[in-house]
């Protein structure tokens, strides 16, 4: 039982944290990546549609997207949703059958700001993460009368282990994530 519950945990603190990781691809670096674009939704036919579901996502050069829709007629509904994206500051332009989007160069400030950005989004990982651990204990201690005070005392430092574990997992990447932000 035990062992369930602690499996569960690390499963699910996991998840967190490769959710944190996506959560920091779509942070824009200088460079132009189609992840940035994943979460971009397009009005489609009055229908919020992911934008990689309406198109091709190309990378030709270091600071341009080339996006090629399946469908000529969502041109602008795509152009519309990427200048309404927020944190992308990109401006595309539609030649009538596909989108270039040019990534404008990241100044001091702006790249400052999506570090506090990633910082953020990186404490809500961990706040997650600690949810789970929070949950997982309340689960343990509903086995107390099952198990003996030495196996809970036990269990409860296994998950402290993994808790922290996956907490550093988070920092981990948010240091790469900062360090790719604040190069020049």
């Amino acid at each position: 039982m035990i062992a369930d519950v602690l499996t569960d945990a690390g499963t699910r603190m996991d998840r967190a944290v490769e959710a944190a990781k996506d959560d920091f691809a779509t942070v824009r670096t200088g460079r132009a990546n189609p992840q940035l674009f994943q979460r971009i939704m397009v009005d489609y036919y009055g229908s919020p549609t992911p934008l990689a579901q309406l198109a091709s996502l190309n990378n030709p050069e270091a600071r341009t997207l080339v996006i090629n829709p399946y469908d000529k007629s969502a041109l602008k509904a795509i152009e519309q949703a990427i200048r309404d994206a927020p944190n992308l500051g990109a401006n595309p332009t539609n030649d009538g059958t596909i989108v270039r989007v040019t990534m404008p160069e990241l100044t001091e400030e702006r790249r400052k700001e999506f570090v506090k950005l990633v910082r953020a989004k990186a404490e809500d990982a961990k706040v997650h993460v600690r949810g789970i651990r929070r949950k997982a204990k309340d689960d343990l201690d509903a086995l107390k009368s099952d198990i003996g005070e030495d196996e809970l005392g036990r269990a409860e430092k296994e998950l402290d282990a993994l808790t922290r574990a996956h907490v550093d997992q988070i920092d981990e990447a948010l240091k790469r994530k900062e360090a790719e932000l604040l190069e020049v």
